[in-house]
């Protein structure tokens, strides 16, 4: 082979295999810059107005936590807006009432709230479907007045049952309603701020709870059977409660996220009634009572033949047999007869 083509064919070789070097050495060595730079948050030129902090559906009743000031571009600023600057103190819209929905990080408006002693804001409060029941109450069944409205209460009813006995009384309370709003207290819907930003506790008499037609009946009938207490419930009881009740099959959860998020929202708002717990007086002492007292048969009474009540009666209620018996079996029929004893 002619040497100059050996010189040519091993030349092309030698730069083939630089050109392949350098290929993969920019393929494989070398990455993609990283964007390092910060974009710094825009600066907002606007006044600070009151914004909520999450959504707020028609009837929430404004605590704290709903609440906050946050920078508005000047040039969206409307006069129904409230303003900082201008000496306004978020604490005096506390108990107030939602008449349209907000949404999270959306500026309250004077027109979308309801303030106590306004005229309909009871009726703003209300849910869809919902009614306003005043219960009364004394001071030690009250939660020594640290109940604010939006709290949510459970009402416990005391009563004497007394029942067809001479014995004493059944001493029963049990838990009546669960999960009822609280709108307000003695006509106030607000329990004042004090200088330290926390609200005043003040006791009070009566309670206005937002409840269903059928409960706000059986709270009428309530009060006519014994005294009614209220029982503070905590945020988390909501969740408990529905755990149960998934557990238990009462409630289907829907695949759909929104669906399950709009089912959740409307079981913590439900009151309910019935299946709660209760407690008679023989849970508390050994010497009371654990049923009602039952009606006592004398000693020759048509029906219980030798049968006698002992003196001043007994926790059970019912009778004791009085010396042996004899049955006496005619057909179908059965008949004690008490034998007298030898004198």
């Amino acid at each position: 082979m002619d040497s100059r083509k050996v010189l040519l064919l091993v030349g092309a070789l030698i730069v083939a295999a630089i050109t392949a070097f350098m290929a993969r050495s920019l393929i494989v060595g070398s990455s993609a810059p990283q964007a390092n730079a910060v974009v710094a948050a825009p600066v907002v030129d606007g006044p600070e107005v009151l914004v909520a902090t999450k959504a707020l559906p028609v009837g929430t009743i404004l605590d704290a936590t709903a609440l906050k000031f946050q920078p508005w571009p000047k040039e969206l600023v409307e006069n129904a807006y409230f303003i900082k600057k201008g000496g306004f103190d978020q604490r005096t819209l506390l108990g107030t009432v939602v008449r349209n929905a907000i949404t999270a990080g959306q500026p309250l408006t004077q027109g979308a709230l309801v303030k106590p002693g306004d005229r309909g804001f009871l009726a703003a409060a209300l849910g869809p479907g919902m009614r306003a029941v005043t219960v009364p109450v004394q001071t030690q069944t009250s939660v020594a007045g640290f109940v604010f409205p939006g709290d949510r209460i459970d009402l416990i009813l005391t009563q004497a049952v007394v029942g067809g006995g001479d014995g004493p009384p059944l001493k029963a309370a049990e838990t009546i309603m669960r999960n009822l709003r609280v709108l307000a207290t003695d006509q106030r819907t607000d329990n004042g701020v004090g200088e330290d930003g926390k609200s005043v506790v003040r006791t009070f008499s009566n309670v206005t709870i937002e409840a269903t037609p059928k409960i706000a009946e059986q709270i009428a009938v309530a009060q006519t059977l014994g005294s009614l207490s209220l029982s503070l419930r905590s945020i988390a009881d909501n969740n408990s409660d529905l755990e149960q009740a998934i557990a238990s099959g009462n409630v289907t959860m829907p695949e759909d996220p929104k669906a399950e998020k709009a089912m959740l929202t409307r079981i913590a708002a439900s009151p309910s009634a019935g299946g709660g717990t209760m407690a008679t007086g023989a849970d508390v002492s050994r010497f009371q009572r654990s049923s009602v007292p039952g009606k006592v048969a004398q000693a020759g009474a048509p029906g219980a033949p030798g049968m006698v009540a002992p003196s001043g009666g007994f926790p059970g209620g019912g009778a004791v047999r009085a010396g042996p018996m004899v049955h006496i079996v005619r057909g179908n029929a059965v008949t004690d007869v008490a034998v007298e004893g030898k004198k």
